[in-house]
């Protein structure tokens, strides 16, 4: 029987208006909605006072205006970013330029794979550069509020969640959202790195998670242990698929993603690239030469 993953679909995105969703987290919603980013990007506002902002999202004018007005009273010590992808980190710099805060998080886009450039979701903020890269267990500190580091490397090689301690929160950007699975598309995306980050968030405690698109995460541990069960019975699929002769990515998607709307293959045939390298690696398949999105794959 099919893993049953318990999304949370109902979300009233209220763009441009800042709405308090915990006694110390606040959120902006950006009107980019789409199907990589559910109802728009939200950009959290960690305090009182002096704040600390997480995913400052795309730079669109009504976005970044937006959060001009609802930081006019507060000072911005810190700007933190998950991930690189354009609609996480971009604002980030007219943010910086308006309050003169700090740009903290992930480092620069890319993994030093090799691989042609691959934009299937919103595309790569390769302008980004932040003022200090930080690592898997590095804290942030302010007025009230103590942020951890957690480097999660899979839906890209640099992806940052952080814990809010003070409320055993998690902000787990792309790595978890609780509308969809995740988008794992190499070289940057790494299948077998997307598993052992699930698992380190699996052995967490935090007890709520405010994922960047979408509602809170109330049941956090629940859901995880249902993505990782989603994941291995994807890569069961795959492995069936080669064995009944579907031997090409192509050829899988067809079969596995019939009932998906057809604009989002692409996006799929890159999830089973990253599936399919990790079975290569661990031996499970066989293909000539580094696996690739058009070669013929076999059982060993």
């Amino acid at each position: 029987m099919a893993v049953t993953i318990p999304y949370n679909r109902e979300f009233d995105p209220a763009y441009g208006q800042i709405v308090q969703v915990s006694p110390l987290i606040r959120r902006i919603v950006a009107e980019n909605p789409g199907p990589f980013t559910f109802m728009g990007t939200g950009t959290y506002i960690i305090g009182r006072g002096k704040v600390v902002v997480i995913d400052p999202g795309p730079d669109m004018a009504t976005h970044v205006d937006a959060l001009r007005a609802a930081l006019r009273d507060e000072i911005v010590t810190h700007i933190l970013v998950t991930h690189t992808h354009r609609d996480h980190s971009p604002a980030s710099r007219p943010l910086k330029a308006t309050t003169g805060a700090l740009i903290l998080g992930c480092g620069p886009h890319g993994s030093g794979r090799e691989g042609p450039r691959d934009d299937v979701e919103e595309g790569a903020d390769r302008d980004y550069t932040p003022d200090q890269q930080l690592r898997d267990g590095d804290i942030v500190k302010g007025d009230g509020w103590t942020i951890e580091a957690v480097h999660t490397p899979g839906h890209t090689s640099n992806h940052l969640c952080f814990a809010l301690r003070e409320e055993q929160a998690l902000f787990p950007g792309d790595h978890v959202m609780g509308w969809s699975t995740t988008v794992v598309s190499p070289p940057d995306g790494d299948m077998a790195a997307y598993m052992r980050s699930l698992d380190k968030l699996i052995a967490r405690d935090d007890k709520t998670y405010y994922p960047t698109h979408g509602a809170p995460i109330d049941d956090p541990q629940r859901f995880l242990k249902a993505l990782k069960e989603h994941r291995l019975e994807r890569e069961a699929a795959i492995v069936q698929c080669v064995a009944e002769g579907h031997d090409t990515i192509p050829a899988i998607v067809a079969l596995l993603y019939k009932d998906v709307p057809s604009y989002l293959h692409p996006a799929a045939a890159r999830s089973v690239l990253a599936h399919i390298i990790h079975l290569v690696e661990s031996r499970r398949l066989r293909t000539d030469g580094p696996p690739g999105p058009h070669n013929r794959y076999w059982l060993p």
